[in-house]
């Protein structure tokens, strides 16, 4: 084998399954059906457990209650039906002279799954019936099929590699391992992609033991090693893609260089400044905290820079990320340029209009063209709510460049929608908006000063994002954090109330908030299969407790299939007190600032994802007043009860978000898709963080050096990475 020229991986990919010993048309099917067409995609099968023959535990050892894996031949099958009605198929299973019963009930087709002489693995409880050990119902992976002739049995005496097989598709676990083993064995040595000193600095085996380790170990001791590596490639071929798209920007991009005084940017509430800054943040109430002081300055040096800025501003529900994101695009204004921000809802946009006029209201800006040289500061909405006739005026004057900053929903994204001089770009809730979107957005740059630059771009998110993830999903902004709340903020009180006692409780701090003269939200359940259904539900929820819970108050309705001016006319009833309590849907899940409002009860919250939960229970705690959150409903799985309780147990949505990725799955990474099995086949951002800084640092430094001395990886990163997910990743 050492005398063969290292083979790449790509010629693998190109020799389909059939020139396999053993595989004919039947078997090549089979495979095709589980997506295994090439040797490529067989030795990318990897294992998802091992059973380790060479540490074997006999069955004559096992004890009533141990939770084993017993690996053994089928030597007796029986099928019955019980005095119940149900089916009930019995299998003797023999290993090494030991018997043990199997029982399964209401699975009759495992009596043509295990006939005799079938070897499989069962994993599951040992009982106790008729004093006689006994598994029921247990997980069963075929390792030989009846015939015993499909490979050499003397595989099973050492770790034997259980693969992801279908019985559907008619292919046992042990023939996918005869087939990987061979063709690891014609594959010969594999060229490895990575240059020496990655190996060497980050202690990594090379690429043919890799694939030998994880498909074939000698021992346990083989696998850890083997999927480092293997999942080390996945996250360097991520980080490098990621790495070169920061390279083309940087390379490809003009943009504005903004002039920013430091001093501004610390000024004490009530001081005088001159820039637009300055006087936006002399003028508020408070001062900036640390973390908003930190991460403006962040972002006032990519504005300094001719590079245009692409940063990711995370923050914690209530951190601050508007009074961030303003002084951001007051920059661009005090420059001469306009700035967008795009928002989710039309709900955030007019909140959102409403509150920056009312921030900026003393603001002016220079203009040669009216009289003294100058006006106020004009803020302007956009959204598919303005008249035809509004709609044309704001275009005119947007393009004219007498809007200083717009605010609106994807309206801004139609091709009628151009700018006089584009600076700055917000999109808040980076995770409503698509890469698509972000890109049409920031492309729209200068259409009328003949100035080819594009503008600078800051990303918001409410929704806390582990840090690996976020490495993954975001890989190509820089990435600041606001992991502080604003001065005066009190953490929320959180409660899961499960017995009538603590529903009654809830509903009494409800009635008494109000008394205090303050406001709550009650939220109905989620209702996925329809908007209808969701808005009936809540039509009847709100009935419900204005005829009984809360008899005597005032409480408004709001939800999805209302219309928008109807809807906003509720909500300026809650925000100026004429209602006391507003039963809504999650369409008042983003953005809604009541301060007044300091209870919210989220009924069926087990409905609801962690990260959903975290953002309604941030529609109260807004101002220096004690608030609460109330959880109802009895969750029907653990995975439901465990996210109400780590939502009980912090108000810190980065604690959050790490269990919601472990809950979860990390989803697919790449494209749009957040949730589900993950691109990632090896490499997990639970447990492998430290693996991907080390692929973060290893990327930069190659990319660093223009990877034109790694032909072999450029080549893998062809080969891994399909057209369109080459497409999505190059957006800007």
């Amino acid at each position: 084998m050492s005398e063969l020229a290292p083979r790449r991986l790509r010629p693998l990919g190109e020799i389909p399954v059939e020139q396999l010993r053993h595989v004919g048309d039947k078997r090549a099917a089979a495979l095709r059906s589980l997506g295994l067409t090439s040797v490529l995609d067989l030795l990318t099968h990897y294992p998802r457990r091992y059973v380790d023959r060479t540490r074997r535990v006999d069955v004559s050892e096992l004890s009533v209650g141990d939770e084993a894996a017993v690996f053994g031949s089928v030597s007796a099958v029986r099928s019955r039906r019980t005095r119940q009605g149900r089916s009930m198929v019995e299998v003797t299973v023999v290993d090494d002279g030991e018997t043990l019963d199997v029982v399964f009930f209401n699975q009759a087709w495992r009596a043509t799954q295990l006939p005799v002489g079938t070897q499989a693995l069962f994993f599951g409880k040992v009982g106790d019936y008729r004093d006689r050990r006994q598994m029921a119902n247990p997980v069963v992976d075929v390792i030989v099929g009846a015939s015993g002739d499909e490979r050499d049995a003397s595989r099973v005496s050492r770790v034997v590699p259980i693969y992801p097989a279908s019985g559907k598709a008619g292919l046992t676990s042990w023939e996918l391992g005869g087939f990987i083993e061979e063709s690891l064995r014609r594959a010969g040595p594999l060229l490895d992609p990575l240059p020496d000193w990655v190996l060497a600095e980050h202690g990594l085996v090379g690429r043919t033991g890799a694939y030998w380790g994880i498909h074939l170990p000698g021992s346990m001791e083989d696998v850890e090693p083997a999927r480092r590596r293997l999942a080390f490639d996945e996250f360097v071929r991520l980080q490098v893609l990621l790495a070169l798209r920061r390279r083309h920007l940087e390379r490809e991009s003009a943009g504005f260089a903004h002039a920013v005084a430091p001093n501004d940017l610390d000024l004490a509430p009530g001081a005088a400044a001159t820039s637009l800054v300055g006087q936006f943040l002399g003028g508020h109430r408070y001062r900036l905290t640390g973390a908003q002081r930190r991460v403006l300055g962040e972002i006032v040096t990519d504005l300094a820079s001719p590079v245009p800025m692409h940063r990711l501003l995370q923050g914690d529900v209530g951190s601050g990320k508007t009074m961030v994101a303003l002084a951001t695009m007051l920059v661009a204004v005090d420059d001469g340029q306009q700035a967008a921000l795009m928002v989710p809802t039309e709900v955030l946009a007019e909140q959102h209009v409403a509150s920056i006029r009312a921030d900026l209201a003393d603001l002016r800006v220079s203009d040669p063209g009216v009289l003294g040289g100058s006006r106020p500061l004009a803020v302007q909405l956009l959204s598919a709510r303005l008249r035809a006739s509004e709609r044309r005026d704001v275009l005119a004057r947007l393009s004219r460049g007498e809007i200083d900053l717009v605010v609106g929903t994807h309206a801004l994204l139609t091709e009628d929608v151009s700018f006089h001089a584009l600076g700055v770009v917000v999109i808040d809730e980076q995770h409503r908006f698509g890469v698509e979107q972000r890109a049409i957005l920031r492309a729209k740059g200068s259409t009328r000063t003949g100035i080819d630059a594009v503008p600078d771009l800051l990303v918001m998110t409410a929704t806390p994002i582990p840090r690996t993830a976020a490495m993954v999903l975001f890989g190509d902004l820089e990435r600041s954090v606001l992991d502080e709340l604003p001065h005066g903020r009190v953490p929320i009180t959180t409660r899961w109330a499960r017995t009538p006692g603590e529903r009654a409780g809830c509903w009494q701090r409800v009635r008494d908030e109000v008394a205090a003269g303050h406001r709550a939200f009650v939220i109905c359940p989620l209702v996925e299969e329809s908007e209808v259904i969701e808005a009936a539900s809540a039509v009847a929820e709100h009935t419900r407790l204005a005829n009984h819970e809360l008899a005597g108050l005032r409480v408004g309705l709001v939800h999805g299939q209302m219309k928008g001016p109807d809807r906003e006319a509720v909500m300026d009833d809650f925000r100026l007190g004429e209602l006391d309590v507003l039963v809504a849907t999650v369409v008042i899940e983003v953005g809604v600032d009541v301060p007044e409002a300091t209870v919210i009860v989220i009924e069926d919250a087990w409905r609801f994802g962690l990260a959903q939960l975290h953002q309604l229970r941030g529609r109260v705690g807004r101002s220096s007043l004690t608030s609460y959150c109330f959880l109802l409903g009895d969750p029907p799985s653990a995975d439901a009860a465990t996210r109400l309780e780590a939502l009980v147990g912090t108000t810190d949505g980065f604690v959050l978000a790490e269990v919601d990725l472990a809950l979860r799955g990390e989803g697919t990474i790449l494209g749009s898709r957040q949730r589900g099995p993950s691109d990632l086949r090896l490499a997990s951002l639970a447990r492998d963080g430290d693996l991907l800084d080390a692929a973060h640092d290893a990327a930069e430094r190659l990319v660093g050096d223009d990877l034109a001395d790694q032909p072999a990886l450029v080549d893998e990163l062809r080969l891994f990475v399909e057209a369109d997910e080459a497409e999505y990743l190059f957006k800007s």
